[in-house]
């Protein structure tokens, strides 16, 4: 008797996905509720648990298939797992005497790999078989101590160097140096959507940036003085987004159309603020939304986007976390960034972009100083939003950030 394994309910509007990785291998043992696949949606990484406890049964279909809401991709044994008798090889060739070496040192690791009660995501198990790392001999800074990418890689480049039978099998395989070569790969589903709503956004919306300067001197020195009372009261770190959290919800109380879309012939209005907070996963962009972010505290704001940060690099958010949002923050200045000109996340209006943050030489008073100095830009769609709407907003987020006082008497 088997029990079929159904593409589950994605998400609200969301009727198909890929199927990006098999987790289990047909005659494994599964138990209840175990991933077994992970589907690549538009928006995340969704991994598919057993219905049943028994043994992975033939596949329905293949890896990189796309696939509805409520199709058969599999099927689950009852019964358990038994180990296959020993079967008598035949005598290997030369040839094949050759690369025996090489297939033991990658059995292990992918047996250990399969056999780790340590919970991996489906993006960390394929990296983990990739590299051939023990998965248990790695500490995990992820949330819950899960691993993350940058674990394996940072073990990958501690590991000891292969043995001299290994290397001598993999030569044959090794291009002439200098050789010129080209590698193709399939997009993501996930990144075909990237592609397609950026693109949607240019051909739709009317984009404009506007841009000013905040000088970072005042939130520098509040982060100094209270970083350390912070995190000891809150168990959270004290960081920028917080400051321009609360100054993005003080200037959209006076400038509307900012938190605002466009719907059909109607413009929609939100006495809320759930804002969209850009962060960088293994798969591409991704912005989970921190909701009523106008209504919490700094702590509140911090540990939101510091749990969307580790799920995203664990590869566990859901489609609630990356649902609805009215506004959007990103931060490439964690990446260099000195300017952009960010595009908008349909159907919203607008896009905060921040930038990293340098020493420059200003004018205070008659007298040139130096100046802890950020760029910021806002992008913004023009048929809902009036160049002096978005020149006042960013005003007042300057103010805000330059003199963080106001956030606290609402000015």
């Amino acid at each position: 008797m088997s029990t079929q394994v159904k593409v589950p309910v994605l998400g609200e509007s969301i009727t198909e996905a890929t199927l990006g990785q098999w987790l289990k291998k047909p005659g494994e043992a599964v138990a209840i509720d175990e991933p077994i696949a992970s589907l690549e949606t538009d928006k995340v990484a969704v991994e598919v648990p057993s219905p049943v406890a028994g043994i992975m049964g033939a596949y329905a279909v293949e890896e990189g298939a796309t696939v509805n809401v409520g199709a058969v991709i599999g099927s689950i044994d009852a019964g358990t797992a038994v180990a296959a008798a020993p079967v008598a090889a035949p005598a290997p060739t030369a040839a094949a005497a050759a690369v025996a070496p090489a297939v033991t040192t990658t059995a292990a690791p992918a047996a250990e790999v399969e056999n780790s009660d340590l919970p991996l995501s489906p993006a960390v198990r394929r990296l983990v078989l990739e590299l051939g790392i023990d998965p248990s001999k790695i500490k995990g800074t992820g949330k819950d101590g899960r691993l993350t990418k940058e674990d394996v890689v940072a073990a990958a480049k501690g590991a000891p160097a292969p043995s001299a039978d290994a290397t001598v099998t993999a030569a044959p395989t090794t291009q002439a140096t200098g050789a010129r070569q080209e590698e193709r790969v399939k997009m993501t589903r996930l990144r075909q959507t990237i592609a397609k709503r950026l693109k949607s956004a240019q051909d739709t919306a009317a984009l404009l940036t506007t841009f000013n300067d905040v000088d970072m001197s005042a939130v520098m020195e509040a982060r100094a003085t209270y970083k350390d009372l912070f995190e000891k009261k809150h168990g959270v770190r004290l960081g920028f987004m917080g400051f321009f959290t609360k100054a993005v919800a003080l200037a959209a109380r006076d400038v509307p159309s900012v938190n605002a879309k466009i719907e059909g012939d109607e413009i929609v209005y939100h006495n809320y603020l759930d804002v969209s907070v850009a962060v960088s996963a293994p798969n591409g962009l991704v912005v989970p939304v921190v909701r009523n972010a106008d209504a919490m505290s700094f702590a509140q704001i911090e540990k939101a986007i510091g749990d969307f940060g580790a799920k995203a690099k664990a590869g566990t958010l859901t489609m609630d976390d990356m649902s609805g949002g009215t506004f959007t923050i990103s931060n490439g200045g964690v990446f260099g960034s000195l300017m952009s000109t960010p595009i908008i996340n349909p159907p919203q209006s607008a896009v905060l972009g921040l930038h990293r943050i340098e020493d420059r030489a200003v004018v205070r008073d008659g007298q040139v100083v130096v100046r802890p100095m950020m760029y910021v830009a806002l992008s913004y769609d023009h048929r809902l939003i009036d160049g002096r709407e978005a020149v006042t907003f960013l005003k007042i987020v300057k103010e805000a950030i330059e003199d963080p006082t106001r956030l606290l008497i609402d000015l």
